[in-house]
């Protein structure tokens, strides 16, 4: 209910997602799923592989970053998937989440300690 009281504006729309190549990366997305669903273990017969039934695949390389689906994947939870850092201006910061970043901080100090007793 945005446009209440004026027209929405699509080709406007359009000429956004086409600056930012939302639909290639959409498809490269798209692509990777059929992808994964068509190589993996299907039990229950829903067309999504069980390896990724409730979780995202994640480009080990984000596309808004450059990535391609040649330069790998992952598949990890959602909430894991979409908790990157970003700018003020919503765009990609670090590749790594805090809590990921978290991770790392804590097992060098492990190792650290460990070292030195």
């Amino acid at each position: 209910m945005a446009y209440t009281k004026s027209p929405r504006p699509y080709k406007r729309e359009w000429e956004l997602e086409q600056k930012r190549n939302e639909k290639k990366s959409r498809a490269a997305r798209a692509r990777l799923r059929r992808k994964v669903d068509a190589n993996g273990a299907d039990k229950n017969g829903n067309g999504k592989a069980d390896k990724r039934e409730g979780k995202d695949i994640a480009h080990k390389k984000a596309l808004s970053k450059g990535g391609k689906n040649k330069d790998g994947y992952t598949i990890q939870t959602k909430s894991k998937n979409r908790s990157f850092k970003r700018n003020s201006k919503k765009k990609l910061v670090a590749e790594t989440s805090t809590r990921e970043r978290k991770k790392k901080t804590v097992k060098k100090t492990n190792k650290k300690k460990t070292k030195k007793t």
